[in-house]
Parts: structure tokens; C-alpha cells; sequence
């Protein structure tokens, strides 16, 4: 495990409430135990996702696919995390390194590092992201000797790790992908979020989507979903937590929700509970959120989203994850290339394993080689996120 330094924080920080709180995470792991949405990637003989894990997804709005990165894999991306760690701004203005070297995405032009301060929720109940963050969250008092910022969050992260993108090549989880959104899926974005123990900031609860709303055609996989593959496991904790069913109710009111409670703690609330390796897919409409990580155990998560091709085609969007643009056909096959050159990289890595082949790029993937030229290709490719 990478090495952090440690700090003072405890569970103390919650003061009178601590003892709820415990209640409130013992109650949620329970209850995300005892359902039936987890286990590993299974396909029947003719290569269709197992029925009892698309009707469970279908249900919840969430998955746990157990054991699905082996130890290789896992020491691959925990070696990309510690370069991630020591090339990061030394605050959320700089430009360098505590080496005093240029900082991790420091010459691009799209979003990358986002840096928060301690414990803190700094989009909750504002007008950040569309105002999709509708409630403040509960921010403990951060130790005394805690830094001014932790990173919490990498954008465009394939272009700084090739263990990730090699991740995002990983062929049962395209193979999953295709499944619930068609061989035709397109991509979405990709993340790492760290949440540094005893530090790591919350992130208020939310719906992802904004774009479908109201279109009269919205489904429970419209706006898409995102594979989140844990390096070290996660639990009530440090993880996410997600209301189950709530990807199908359309835009819910989360305010409504935490007024009725008087409490960010909402009712009915799952966290995901996963081991090292393990990948949740959460659908994105589904109310989801996090905690400020006051325990000893850091979770981090790499983050792989994917969309129908139906749910981006010629649609206008942007302004959370990229500049606002027309998602055209041509638009999607360039931004869909990253998929071709994550295949040809696990392929080099993994060479025993059977590549997933990609359909909408079919027809050029011997022209998409990863290698060096390839490299300097995808800088800045989450300018052309597909956000809705």
C-alpha cells in the first residue's frame, strides 16, 4: 500500500452524534450484505451477461463484481497511484510539485487536479455541476496538523497512467459494458478519486445525470454508468454509498430527502462494500454520495464510465466534465479511439488474455497501436468527454 503520512483525526470529530453514526454504518453494511448484487463476472455459454446480475443491476442500481483484478493488475495501478502522489500541485494554484517540478497536468488545457480541503464538502448545496449537489454535508473538524489541501480527484486520468487505461481495456468489463449499454457504447470519462484517510473530503449526495430529464424517453440506463475498481477495497466508512432503486424514479429530490431526516444520513442508504479488486458498476441516475473519511483506511477508486450510443448521439452538452459541444458521429468514433488503444495496451501487458473487440472501430484497430505516438494523441482527450 502506497504510504501516507498520518495525521490525528478520530471518530470523535462526529462528537455527540458519533454513536448514530456508527449505528447509521453498521444498519447500511448490513443491509448491502444481505442483498443479492454481488459476486463475480459470469457469462452463460452463449457470452451473455448472466440474467441474475442484469435483473440484481436492474433492480438496485448498483453491482459488486467480486475478484475481478488480479494482484499484477492491482500492483500495476498501485505503482501509477504513488507517480499520481508525488507529481501532484502542492496546492490547488501551483503549478509544481513539492519537488519543485512541473505538477501532474499542469500543461493541459482540460480539467485534471481537483484538490479539496480536509474533511470538507466544497460543492455541497451550491451551484456547482448543474446544482445537482442539492445538500451541505456534514464536515468534521479537521486534525491540527493536517496540510491546507489533499487531492481528491484526477480527470483525464488514462493519459497519466497506463495502468488505468490498460484497466479501461480490461475485456470482461467491456464485455459487461456492451451488455447494458450495446455493442455500440460509447465512452463517458474516466477518474481516480483518493480519499486520504483521516482527510479525504465528502462529496454530496447526487443524481449524475442532467442532460434527459424531461426527454419523454428516459430509462433507467439513459444517462449511463461508471465501473469503480478498487485498489485497496472500501467499506461504510471511506466508500460510496447509494440510494438502491432511485435510478428509476427519475429526478428525486434529494433536499426533500435529508430535510425529512434532518440529517445528510439518508434513509435506506447502502455503502458499497468491496474488497481489493473488486469493481462496482453504479448507474449514474442512481442517488449516490460520500462521507468525509475520518477512518484509518484510504479507498481508492479508478473510475471507467461508459454511455448508449442513443444517449450522446447529436446531443449539445458539456459544462461539467468538458466545454459544451455537439456530440457528432465523428465526435464520438475520435473520442472512442482511447477504447481501441486500451485494448492493444492490456494486450501487450496481458498477452494470455482474450482481447475484447470493440465493434465501432473495428474496421481501423490495427491502425490503433498504443505506443509513443499514440501517447502524445490522447493528451487532453477529456476535452472530449461525453457528458449528459
Amino acid at each position: 500500500m502506497v504510504a501516507l503520512p498520518l495525521h490525528k483525526t478520530s471518530e470523535a470529530d462526529y462528537g455527540d452524534e458519533q454513536a448514530e453514526l456508527e449505528r447509521y454504518r453498521e444498519e447500511g453494511a448490513r443491509r448491502a450484505l444481505a442483498m443479492d448484487n454481488r459476486g463475480p463476472i459470469k457469462f452463460d455459454d452463449s457470452g451473455r451477461l448472466d440474467q441474475g446480475i442484469l435483473d440484481a443491476y436492474s433492480k438496485y442500481g448498483f453491482y459488486v463484481f467480486t475478484d475481478v483484478l488480479s494482484a499484477d493488475e492491482r500492483a500495476d495501478l498501485e505503482k501509477d497511484l504513488a507517480d499520481v502522489l508525488e507529481r501532484a500541485p502542492v496546492n490547488p494554484d501551483a503549478t509544481v510539485d513539492k519537488y519543485g517540478r512541473p505538477a501532474l497536468g499542469s500543461d493541459c488545457e482540460g480539467r485534471t487536479v481537483t484538490m479539496v480541503k480536509p474533511l470538507s464538502d466544497p460543492v455541497g448545496g451550491t451551484d456547482a455541476s448543474h446544482g445537482r449537489h442539492q445538500v451541505k454535508m456534514f464536515e468534521p473538524e479537521a486534525p491540527e496538523d493536517a496540510p491546507d489541501y489533499v487531492l481528491q480527484l484526477l480527470l483525464g486520468s488514462l493519459q497519466f497512467s497506463d495502468a488505468h487505461l490498460r484497466l479501461y481495456g480490461h475485456p470482461q468489463l467491456l464485455a459487461v459494458a456492451a451488455a447494458i449499454n450495446g455493442g455500440d457504447f460509447t465512452p463517458f470519462n474516466e477518474a481516480i478519486w483518493i480519499k486520504h484517510p483521516h482527510l479525504g473530503g465528502s462529496v454530496s449526495w447526487h443524481q449524475d445525470g442532467w442532460t434527459h430529464w424531461d426527454n419523454p424517453d428516459l430509462e433507467e440506463d439513459t444517462h449511463g454508468f461508471n465501473f469503480m475498481a478498487q485498489l485497496y477495497g472500501c467499506d461504510a466508512a471511506n466508500g460510496l454509498w447509494v440510494v438502491p432503486g432511485t435510478h428509476k424514479q427519475g429526478k428525486v429530490d434529494i433536499r426533500a430527502m435529508a430535510e425529512a431526516v434532518g440529517s445528510d444520513r439518508l434513509p435506506n442508504a447502502v455503502p458499497l462494500i468491496c474488497g481489493p479488486g473488486d469493481v462496482a458498476i453504479v448507474n449514474r441516475q442512481a442517488a449516490h454520495g460520500s462521507f468525509a473519511n475520518t477512518s484509518p483506511n484510504i479507498r481508492v477508486t479508478f473510475n471507467l464510465g461508459f454511455h448508449k450510443r442513443a444517449s450522446v448521439l447529436d446531443v449539445e452538452s458539456g459544462g461539467v466534465h468538458n466545454p459544451i459541444q455537439k456530440y457528432t458521429a465523428d465526435y464520438i468514433r475520435e473520442r472512442s479511439k482511447v477504447i481501441s488503444y486500451a485494448i492493444d495496451a492490456r494486450q501487450q501487458r496481458f498477452p494470455e488474455e482474450t482481447p475484447y473487440r470493440y465493434e465501432p472501430l473495428a474496421d481501423v484497430a490495427n491502425e490503433l497501436r498504443w505506443n509513443e505516438a499514440a501517447r502524445a494523441k490522447i493528451k487532453d482527450y477529456n476535452l472530449k468527454d461525453l457528458g449528459i
